[in-house]
């Protein structure tokens, strides 16, 4: 079974698509904390307001006129940001703090380990629902 065609799991993938590169940009504002001049980056967060208004609506089959229609996820890229405000600026002009990054880091790692624990929930209930348990 292909689970990348089950809006969920698509969806699921693309977070943990988005931590990981998050996850890869604050690793890289860590490794110039000693760069004169480099200003931290980090992300733009996926907007979920904006993500549903982006999403083509698909028919369904019905059974009833009061059921409500559904939604196709769309594909789409992440945005790096430079970070608007900064803790504190170095005599040099770098302006990353390792534990603000480090908090980040850490703030990343806890989000993407609950999406492999959602995703490998659902696989799960997948596999009660054909039997193979």
């Amino acid at each position: 079974m292909d689970f990348s065609s089950i809006p969920l799991f698509d969806r699921i993938t693309q977070r943990m698509s988005w931590l990981s590169e998050r996850t890869r940009v604050l690793s890289q504002n860590i490794a110039n904390a000693d760069t004169a001049g480099y200003q931290p980056k980090d992300l733009k967060p996926l907007d979920f307001d904006a993500e549903m208004r982006r999403l083509a609506p698909v028919e369904p089959r019905r059974t009833s006129a009061h059921h409500l229609t559904g939604t196709v996820a769309p594909v789409g890229d992440f945005d790096v940001k430079k970070a608007r405000k900064t803790y504190e600026t170095a005599p040099v002009g770098n302006a990353v703090v390792i534990e603000e990054q480090m908090m980040k880091v850490s703030e990343t790692q806890t989000n993407y380990n609950m999406m492999v624990n959602l995703y490998r929930k659902h696989v799960d209930l997948f596999k009660t629902a054909i039997g193979r348990n």
